[in-house]
Parts: C-alpha cells; structure tokens; sequence
C-alpha cells in the first residue's frame, strides 16, 4: 500500500504544481525511488486514458472515498501494469471493479479501433516529444560553490564543456556527456534533457538545483539586494526561495509561506540541504497574513507564484489539468487576483513578480490586468528582461512587457512572469529590471544580485 500511496501523493504534488516529476519523487522519502518513479511515469503516460476508463466504469462515484490520484495508479498497475501485487483494502477494491474496467478498456479499443494498449497512447506521443525538447537545466547554488568550480567538477567526471551558448539552437543540439553554459542566466548550466542528475554528489549534498530556466526567472527578475526582506507568499517545495536566498547571499530575511504541513516539512528539507538561512518558514495561508503586522513593515519584495493549472508542465503528463474546465480556469484566476492585490497591500512593497506555470490567458494578463486596474495608479507594470523572446499577450496595453516561456520557443516549460513596482510620485521611473539582467556576465565576473559570483582567493568549502 505504501508504493501506492506515495505514486497518489506525487501525483498529487504535480497537479498542485509543487514540483517536476522527479524533484517530487525523490523528495518523497519512499525508499525505492526507482520503483515510485517508473510506477508514476507510466501511471502519467496513460492518465487520459485512465481518466476514461475511471469515467466509463463509474469508479470513483461508486468508491467515493478513493481519491482520483490513488484510482489512477492502482487501475494501471490492475490492467496495464505488472498487476496488483500490494494494496490491502484498495486492491481489494480495484479487484472488485476489475470485470468492468476490463469491459470499459475493450470498448475504448473498439472505439479507436486498435487492438494493442498502447495504440490509445497516440496523444500522448506528442507531449512525450515535446518534453523531450526540454533540456536539463543545473542551477548553481552559489550559497555553496561556484560556477567555476561546478563546471571543473563536471568535466572531472567526464562531461565536455563547450562554454556559453549564443542561441537557443546551440542548447537544442546538446547530447552526450556534453554541457552549456546558459545565455540568459548566468548561474544556469545546461545539459541534454536525458541527463539524469538527481544521484549525483552535487545534487544530494545541495551544490546544484535541479531548476527549469523558466522556473529561475521570478527570483532572477525580483533581484533583491543583501540585506533585503522578502516574502515568497507561495513557496513549497523551495527552489524558488533557495534561488532568492542565494541572491541574497543569505544576507536579509526571507518569509516563505505554505498552507501544508507536509509541503513546508519538504521545503524544510530542501532549504537545509541547500545551506539557507535567514528564512523563516511560516503554515500559514498567505491570504490570512496581515500585511500590517509589523513584522512585515520592512518587506520590500515579495515573489507570488499562486496555485495555477500547471498547464505549462510538459512533463506532467497528458490529461494532467493541460484543458481545465472553464469553471476551474474562473476559479483559479479569482483565487490568483485575491492573492495579487493582497501582497500589493504590504506598505512598505517596491517591487514584486508575479509568476504561473500556466499558458492561459485567464490565469496570466487577465489577473495581472485586472489587479492593477484596481490598484489605480499605485503600481505600475514595468519591462522585465527585455531581450528575453517571447512577450506577454497583447490582452491589454503593457502586456508586451510580460514574459512567456514555452518548449517551442525558449526550450522551457510553459511560464509567465509580470514585474510590478510602486509608482512614487515626483520620482524618476524606477529602474525596469535588475542589474543583472541588463548584462549576463560570465562566470566569475559578475558582482550584481543575480550574476555569477567573482573569483575568490579562498573558495568556499568544497565537495571532492
């Protein structure tokens, strides 16, 4: 029962955007993580097809308290799996459905007229090819190491480094043992995206984060200085907040609030192994945090990546929230406003980024339109990494200073990041992005929030 439970939670944690596949397994503390990750995988490569099967057979109205994530798991190991071997109860369950999810699976064939299990995997093909595109993007924790010495460390073990990319191109045609420096971020390492890195000693000892570029972008662009406070209103699983904390240079004092106990037990972990500190960990919904608590009258910055439809993961699988109904999209996009124009209210805010994984308008121009429609002149949405591809939508004037990310396009998952400041009247316009987008350095020359730290006489503490 234990495999089954721990395959529903991370199932679970994907489609509340808490994570990647992997990063969510691996932090699951099921011992056979290999085990959890093919059972999740193949479980992901079939979820429309088990969404149908679950519908036809009626599965989940008669079993109402099997939850959606724990029927799709154990229906595929029943029928396309290796067969139920554990489970207690809820495979007593499945057991009991087995006759009409059979009855349903052959009617499904019938309909597509195949005869074999994975010709109804046709859909799923495209989605499989496109997170294929994604390459695996390293961050470096600069609160351990460095750039330099993380690429010196690789060639050791055997990779080939071909130095800073000039395109996006020179990313795609990586392959082999053979690894990039990114062009836009200037702490992002590059493999090809079959590089398997979450047993590596960089990994396990907190050197690196196994971080999607898009993914990077939020705490690249708020850019807060050492000595700043920042709230990052919805944090688990914490790679976002490590990144701020590393820009910090642990220097301030980061408030990092989730709602569940288990999620923030992960960051916990996550945040330790990366060597942050000056971070408070908070349970509590950020809709519930007063902004005038006086606690919070020095916060300058805050990062708000709100629960969204994670519509832009291309590796969560087919079926996995990728066409939310427009009910949920509604519903998502009110909770989404409630939380903007909440962190707008802190008094003493300068500067925040707004951030989904999502690809859809309602989620993303819309929340972010209609936010500062009803701030007024307050804030203002300012241009953010200008040289950066692909725009917002043009769904309201200012959009174009938006970013978009997607696996066509930038080689990312689906993304969107808005910058908003405080307009302060009688000053200068405020500064559109920080120092350290206006110019990548390379490694070991940058010395602005968010660059490649410099060469030092004495390196820090190092893994060998």
């Amino acid at each position: 029962m234990a495999l089954y439970s721990a395959a529903a939670a991370v199932l679970a944690g994907l489609e509340r955007g808490e994570g990647g596949l992997k990063s969510l397994v691996y932090n699951s503390g099921f011992p056979h993580v290999r085990q959890l990750y093919a059972l999740v995988s193949e479980t992901l490569r079939y979820a429309s097809v088990l969404e149908k099967l679950l519908d036809g057979a009626a599965l989940l109205r008669a079993e109402k308290k099997l939850a959606p994530q724990l029927a799709k798991v154990l229906v595929y190991d029943l029928l396309f799996g290796k067969g139920l071997k554990c489970g207690g109860r809820w495979k007593a369950l499945a057991r009991r459905h087995r006759a009409r999810l059979e009855a349903e699976l052959a009617r499904m064939k019938v309909r597509h007229k195949v005869s074999r299990n994975e010709d109804l995997l046709a859909p799923e093909k495209a989605v499989n090819a496109l997170a294929s595109q994604v390459p695996r993007y390293v961050r470096v924790n600069t609160l351990k190491t460095c750039v330099d010495d993380v690429i010196d460390f690789f060639k050791r073990q055997g990779y080939a480094y071909l130095g800073k990319a000039a395109s996006v191109e020179e990313l795609k045609a990586l392959s082999g043992k053979k690894f990039m420096l990114d062009l836009h971020l200037p702490e992002l390492l590059v493999f090809p995206s079959q590089t398997d890195l979450h047993d590596n000693l960089l990994y396990t000892s907190g050197h690196i984060i196994l971080q999607d570029k898009a993914s990077c972008l939020p705490a690249f662009l708020l850019g807060p200085v050492a000595g700043t406070h920042v709230i990052d209103a919805c944090a688990a699983p914490g790679n976002k907040t490590s990144h701020l904390a590393a820009i910090l240079k642990n220097k301030g004092q980061i408030f990092a609030f989730d709602v569940d106990p288990k999620r923030v037990a992960t960051m916990n972990t996550l945040l330790t192994r990366a060597g942050v500190t000056g971070c408070q960990l908070v349970q509590q919904d950020f809709l519930t945090v007063d902004p005038r608590d006086p606690k919070y009258s020095k916060v300058t910055h805050i990062l708000l990546d709100p629960s969204c439809s994670g519509s832009g993961m291309v590796t969560r699988g087919p079926g996995e929230e990728a066409a939310p109904s427009a009910e949920r999209l509604q519903a998502l996009a009110a909770f989404q406003r409630r939380a903007l124009s909440h962190a707008l209210g802190f008094p003493a805010l300068r500067r925040l980024v707004y951030s989904t994984c999502s690809l859809h308008q309602e989620e993303n121009e819309d929340v972010v339109q209609a936010v500062l429609q009803e701030w007024g002149s307050a804030f203002r949405l300012v241009p953010a990494f200008p040289s950066w591809p692909c725009r917002g939508l043009a769904a309201f004037c200012g959009a174009e200073s938006c970013l978009r990310a997607s696996p066509a396009e930038t080689l990312t998952h689906g993304f969107f990041v808005a910058l908003l400041e405080r307009c302060k009247e009688g000053a200068a316009a405020p500064s559109s992005l920080p120092a350290a987008a206006k110019e990548t350095p390379q490694p070991g020359q940058g010395t602005e929030p968010g660059a490649a730290p410099k060469k030092r006489k004495k390196k820090k503490q190092w893994v060998r």
